[in-house]
């Protein structure tokens, strides 16, 4: 299928402005537009029952602690609880960003989200932010009952290198005996950093996530290129991916990343993993915080709402 009319029509509007490709930025430079595109296109935030800054104290490491923002969509203890990670080449996006879309996934699903603000490249490369959303993680399920929310109905979720962590953090856990995820929501997720895909070479140009994006991404997170082949940068190449959590990929068709997403997927359900897998025609990397643009958006929420509330987890 060809683009989507509208996803076309908003190409060609960032075509017509002659707006620099993010790569052809200084980093604070596309970190601030990074945010104000986010901010143009995201519609009118939601009001959730609370939101509450977090700072999470850390000894372990190197780094300081690690702020983050609780969205309620309730006051009702013992709500289980998304752990979201956010996108943006582990280089730019932070949680003001992607205010609104947490407190839509928050209202959408009936759960907590917890959005972390992990360190990002240039100044802190890989492992920096794979160590913040382990920290993270572990953190909540510690810190779970003081903040009335139940760590055992805990999902991790994130999009583009924020899915790529979501996807780590499952194997991490599962290699490390816990802590347990019941279900991991990976949307248009960087899975293997090392494979040349299809829809890399047809939508890698003129399509928003540029190629040259990513290759820029990847030059500010990795200080050598060997370190794609850790199954930490790439999921895709853990030796297994048995007995991970239930997992809902969603992918946009007009996305250099969607037969990256379409292949991870096919890994989960041929290692016996339960998936449920999406991928929407005509659509753009970044379509599902765009909720001003694609009714889409919206869609996908409603996808992750009735897969979050089904049977595969929440009967535990």
């Amino acid at each position: 299928m060809p683009l989507d009319p509208r996803s076309a029509a908003w190409l060609a509007m960032l075509h017509r402005i002659d707006a620099p490709r993010l790569h052809e930025l200084p980093v604070e430079v596309a970190r601030r537009s990074f945010y104000k595109l986010m901010f143009a296109y995201r519609g009118e935030p939601e009001a959730v029952a609370a939101v509450e800054e977090l700072q999470l104290m850390r000894r372990e490491h190197a780094g300081g602690p690690l702020a983050a923002r609780l969205y309620r969509p309730s006051l009702e203890a013992g709500l289980p609880v998304i752990l979201w990670l956010h996108g943006g080449g582990w280089t730019l996006g932070d949680v003001a960003a992607y205010d609104a879309w947490c407190r839509a996934l928050a209202n959408a699903t009936g759960m907590a989200v917890v959005a972390l603000d992990y360190r990002l490249a240039p100044e802190h490369q890989f492992p920096a932010a794979v160590d913040d959303a382990w920290f993270a993680l572990r953190w909540l399920v510690r810190e779970a009952q003081g903040l009335a929310l139940d760590s055992d109905h805990l999902v991790v979720a994130g999009d583009s290198a924020g899915g790529n962590l979501a996807a780590v953090l499952a194997l991490k856990a599962r290699d490390g005996g816990g802590p347990a995820i019941r279900q991991q929501v990976l949307i248009y997720p960087a899975t293997d950093l090392l494979s040349e895909f299809e829809s890399g070479r047809r939508y890698g140009a003129g399509h928003f996530l540029e190629r040259e994006t990513m290759a820029w991404f990847h030059h500010q997170y990795f200080a050598r290129g060997i370190e794609k082949q850790d199954w930490r940068a790439s999921p895709a190449l853990a030796a297994s991916h048995a007995n991970l959590p239930p997992a809902l990929v969603i992918t946009a068709e007009c996305d250099p990343l969607a037969d990256d997403g379409a292949r991870y997927a096919e890994r989960l359900q041929a290692a016996g993993v339960p998936v449920q897998y999406s991928e929407y025609a005509g659509m753009v990397h970044g379509f599902v915080t765009m909720f001003s643009l694609f009714e889409e958006a919206r869609a996908t929420l409603n996808e992750i709402s009735r897969a979050l509330k089904g049977p595969d987890w929440r009967e535990a």
